[in-house]
């Protein structure tokens, strides 16, 4: 294992992001898949964030008897329904459209807001063999790791993050827990792919890195939809897994940081999170 440098602003500086100019369809799209009828507000979260963030086109897939109040809640983004269960719980079917959404992302997310295991698998399988020959990010969130030992199945190497909390670090690793000074790496080693977990981020080829930002306050509800947003977002935009997921790991910290000076330590929320956003890639950005 290496040693792990701390993502501080001049490590970031000297690690700048791809220009992103032109049209939105120029600045990225994402596309995330989520959003129960109980947890719509995971996917939504997700794509205000990686729109906050700079992509420059976002769709929600979510299920369908919230698509329309999705759409009215978020209007900056294209909302499709996806089948659902008598509970609200997202079948796995991927209903009309999706394909044609997948094949128009550049980075595809499947977990924020998902509930019911057997449905996200399908899902999960859906994204993973439609850009398997294709150049198409992929982040895999939230029950969508869950479910992914479970499939047989490794996301594509060089172009795909897993953003587990330390309980998803455990079931990827068949543990009943797992350590956060080393999960991030361990992840990153068993599945191989890059890693960002408790504010270490691993990639499989040994190289890591360390968080200087954070408080106790990121660990509220959404905060991790939003860390997958931001993450996201950055993968529409051009980044490499291990930039992307070095930059949004960063500033996902740093916006609690700002929000902890302002508001105070505990209290504030996974919205504000990403609201914060845009100041502080100004603040980083040379």
């Amino acid at each position: 294992m290496t040693d792990a440098p701390a993502l501080t602003p001049a490590l970031l500086r000297d690690w700048p992001l791809p220009a992103r100019d032109g049209s939105k369809d120029d600045r990225g799209g994402v596309l995330v898949v989520g959003g129960a009828r109980r947890t719509p507000g995971a996917a939504a979260l997700t794509g205000i964030t990686a729109l906050r963030i700079g992509a420059g086109r976002l769709t929600l897939a979510v299920a369908a008897s919230v698509q329309v109040a999705q759409a009215v809640a978020t209007p900056e983004a294209g909302v499709l329904a996806l089948p659902e269960d008598p509970g609200g719980s997202p079948t796995g079917a991927p209903g009309p459209h999706l394909a044609d959404e997948i094949d128009r992302a550049d980075v595809v997310v499947v977990g924020p807001g998902l509930d019911e295991p057997d449905g996200t698998a399908a899902l999960v399988r859906t994204v993973l063999d439609a850009v398997a020959d294709r150049d198409t990010a992929v982040l895999l969130d939230a029950f969508a790791l869950g479910v992914l030992p479970g499939l047989g199945v490794t996301p594509p190497a060089g172009r795909t993050v897993l953003t587990p909390n330390l309980a998803e670090a455990a079931r990827l690793l068949g543990t009943d827990d797992a350590d956060p000074a080393d999960a991030a790496a361990r992840v990153a080693d068993r599945w191989g792919v890059v890693v960002t977990c408790a504010g270490l981020v691993a990639h499989p080829d040994g190289r890591r890195w360390s968080s200087a930002t954070g408080y106790a306050g990121l660990g509220t509800s959404g905060s991790g939809d939003v860390l997958a947003g931001a993450v996201a977002g950055l993968l529409a935009g051009g980044c490499a897994p291990e930039q992307a997921a070095c930059w949004g790991t960063a500033v996902h910290g740093a916006a609690g940081d700002r929000l902890a000076a302002r508001v105070g330590p505990l209290g504030y929320l996974a919205r504000e999170l990403a609201d914060e956003v845009p100041a502080v890639l100004v603040e980083l950005q040379p």
